[in-house]
Parts: structure tokens; C-alpha cells; sequence
């Protein structure tokens, strides 16, 4: 009988551990979703009134090849030519996780390749924080290059 104490009291610390961790996830602020998400925002860039093409299968390959679908969470496909970016994450997803910098980094570019003058809309909205822009689900991100 006292094995069998030990043993619910032990369940119901675990149980409880669980609840409690899960309940921190969801608060933190930082947190976007605790069970992943698949997003497609498009971003188009234009320099000197040029549109550029994104190339496609950026952070897919076997230099990724450790990861889960031989992928990073941020990339494009077939479809980048349309400015398709993919976010495909699994698990927990940070904001900094959704960051237009991420794109860069994963592209080997910086924000500043193409030009040091330019400015940048999210949804027709002149928008100031680049490379910290929070990438979103149906986003249009136009970066204009002079």
C-alpha cells in the first residue's frame, strides 16, 4: 500500500510539472506557438525600380542535412520566384525565430546587399524595423532599393 502512495504522489508531481511548464510556455511573451507553425509571407525586392529574384530552395539542401526534411524552419521552394517564403517550424516558435534578418542570414545576405538607400512596406505600411520585422502569415514585405 505504501508503494502504491509512493507512486500516485510521484504521478501527480510529473502531472503537475507538466501543467506547470506548459502554463510558463504559454505566457512568455516572446512565445509565438508552442506546437509550431507553417506560414507564407511574400516579400519582393526591387533596386533601381528592378524587381530581383529570390532564389528558390534557399535553406534546403544537404549542407542542412541534420535538420528534419533536410530544411531550415525559414525557406523557399519552387514558388520563390512568386516571393514565397516558407516558415515551417515544428515545436516552439520565438518571435526572433520569424525575423526578416533570419531570411537574410539563411540567403548569406545582409538587409544591406543590395543598396544602403531603401525603404521598406509590410501590407502597403511604410514599416522601419528591417531586419527585426517579425515576419507574419499573408504578409507583403516590398524592400525598395534606390
Amino acid at each position: 500500500m505504501k508503494n502504491l502512495m509512493v507512486f500516485i504522489a510521484i504521478i501527480a508531481v510529473l502531472i503537475g510539472g507538466i501543467y506547470w511548464s506548459r502554463s510558463l510556455q504559454s505566457k512568455d511573451p516572446n512565445i509565438l506557438s508552442a506546437n509550431g507553425l507553417h506560414w507564407h509571407p511574400t516579400l519582393e525586392i526591387v533596386v533601381k525600380g528592378e524587381k530581383q529574384v529570390i532564389p528558390a530552395n534557399l535553406g534546403i539542401g544537404p549542407q542542412y542535412s541534420s535538420l528534419p526534411m533536410g530544411m531550415t524552419p525559414v525557406h523557399t521552394h519552387d514558388d520563390a520566384s512568386q516571393g514565397i517564403v516558407h516558415l515551417e517550424f515544428n515545436g516552439v516558435v520565438r518571435k526572433e525565430d520569424t525575423k526578416l534578418g533570419k531570411f537574410f542570414e539563411i540567403w548569406d545576405k545582409s538587409i544591406n546587399s543590395f543598396g544602403d538607400t531603401f525603404t521598406m512596406t509590410v501590407n502597403g505600411e511604410q514599416n522601419a524595423d528591417l531586419e527585426n520585422y517579425e515576419m507574419k502569415d499573408g504578409d507583403k514585405i516590398v524592400i525598395s532599393y534606390e
